[in-house]
């Protein structure tokens, strides 16, 4: 699946530890299957020192940490995912630095090429956005609109005005610094307005969700011209 969409035309995947069951290995094995050319970002589980350094020796674009709420955690994820003197992360080799064969090279240029998007997803990370963004070494902001709907007891309503009114100041918030705002969406229609406002980094659906509507579609297509048949 990870190889098809990877020629699909989309500008890079989405890469998700935290609501499957991929693990570091299949991590590995997707990043394997699209080729070094094609950006993807890993959303790993949590805030986890050792898993954070696992899923960057698999050479991913970069990650996404889900559940950031402060300027604090923000550095921290930043120390962890450099190496020094701008972070504690360790030097191994692994598929990042090809095994050994461009060990320098990576350690030469992943500070500055390995991205890192906090993703803002409670009412209180909102509530510390202006200081958030002004922490240096980030690339993007990726909001996850479901769950800052529900820290506002409101979930799932993601149209809400004032949950809106929210996704708007993260994004004002980025673009005042020059950071990259990114949000998901479960479709074309959703994402489409989080665009139309200055959103770029755009994650639209789910890989299972668009297998099953094009299932639907068939079935509901096929049944319709018998039913009338």
């Amino acid at each position: 699946m990870a190889e098809l969409l990877s020629q699909s035309g989309l500008d890079w995947l989405f890469v998700d530890m935290e609501h499957t069951l991929l693990d570091v290995q299949h991590v590995q094995r997707i990043l394997q299957a699209v080729g070094k050319e094609f950006p993807c970002l890993v959303r790993v589980p949590s805030m986890d020192e050792a898993l954070i350094r696992k899923v960057l020796e698999t050479g991913p674009s970069g990650i996404v940490v889900p559940h950031v709420n402060t300027t604090e955690e923000v550095e921290m994820i930043l120390r962890w995912s450099k190496y020094p003197p701008e972070g504690t992360r360790s030097v191994g080799v692994s598929r990042a630095q090809g095994y050994g064969l461009s060990l320098e090279d990576y350690m030469d240029r992943a500070n500055e090429t390995i991205v890192v998007v906090p993703q803002v997803e409670h009412i209180d990370a909102v509530n510390n956005i202006e200081s958030i963004v002004r922490v240096p070494g980030l690339s993007a902001i990726f909001v996850g609109p479901y769950d800052l709907s529900g820290s506002m007891g409101k979930l799932g309503k993601v149209t809400d005005p004032e949950v809106q009114d929210l996704i708007r100041k993260v994004k004002g918030a980025c673009l005042k610094v020059g950071l990259v705002p990114g949000i998901f969406g479960v479709d074309a229609v959703a994402v489409k307005p989080y665009i139309d406002i200055g959103y770029s980094l755009i994650a639209i659906g789910l890989d299972t969700s668009y297998l099953l509507k094009s299932i639907q579609q068939t079935l509901s297509f096929l049944r319709g011209e018998k039913g009338t048949s």
